[in-house]
């Protein structure tokens, strides 16, 4: 389980987080909805310890993680896989070496036999070709990039995934195809999720419950039924506006 107690955050004079309650269940997948620049980002670097709070708790598995020592936190990242909004690939070495570098035991990364079998296992995850793994990052499609980075973040066999943007950037067929990546993933994996996104129909799509992020404090939260049903202004401004962004783009 994953929650968030109360968790302040600011940058200078600029309040990003302001007490925000959110709580991630094992086996679900909440997707965290909200404008560009609200904020959605830094919640989800709180949870691995990327970000610590000015105030409340970030707890993972009953653990407070701004507490936790270096060992402690590295311990409790081999068990959450992060798939990072641009892919956040190392252009200098191969698909394969990407993966591999998302296996975190010490001991399985130094098997070359496992290594091999765990990336091509990765890679068909994803769906990519086994013949990805020899290209180089520059070689990739935006789209690829971004599934070879979830192929990282999986690599170590994680119980936790967060999602940051998964479809920001991509055309609404291939975004169609990373919601289904996702659902299957998730299927497959039994892993407990977090998709921070903007895009209301691909997160009503693949989230059992969804948490809409507003003015720094969660505004709302509930299952995708209950979002569509909401008479909350906030949440009905925001989802004629995702709709409507929709509907030009097509």
């Amino acid at each position: 389980m994953i929650e968030l107690r109360g968790v302040r955050k600011r940058f200078e004079r600029h309040v990003v987080l302001d007490g925000v309650d959110f709580t991630v269940n094992d086996g679900e997948t909440v997707a965290l909805l909200g404008p560009s620049g609200t904020g959605k980002s830094v919640l989800l670097k709180h949870i691995i310890g990327l970000i610590r709070p000015d105030a409340g708790d970030v707890r993972v598995d009953g653990l407070s993680v701004p507490q936790l020592g270096r060992t402690e936190l590295a311990a409790l990242r081999r068990r959450v896989g992060y798939a990072f909004q641009t892919g956040a690939l190392f252009d200098s070495v191969s698909v394969f070496e990407n993966i591999r570098l998302g296996i975190g035991d010490d001991s399985c990364y130094r098997n070359a036999g496992y290594c091999r079998d765990r990336v091509a296992e990765c890679l068909r995850l994803v769906n990519l070709p086994q013949e990805a793994g020899r290209l180089m990052p520059i070689e990739l499609s935006g789209g690829m990039r971004k599934r070879v980075g979830i192929a990282r973040a999986i690599a170590g066999n994680p119980k936790y995934l967060l999602y940051d943007e998964p479809t920001s950037g991509l055309d609404p067929v291939n975004a169609d195809v990373m919601d289904a990546l996702i659902g299957r993933l998730q299927q497959e994996l039994k892993v407990t999720s977090v998709v921070v996104s903007h895009d209301v129909r691909g997160s009503f799509r693949v989230a059992n419950r969804i948490a809409l992020l507003h003015q720094g404090r969660i505004r709302a939260v509930g299952t995708p039924e209950d979002f569509m049903a909401a008479k909350d202004s906030v949440v009905r401004e925001f989802l004629e506006r995702d709709f409507q962004a929709a509907e030009a783009e097509e």
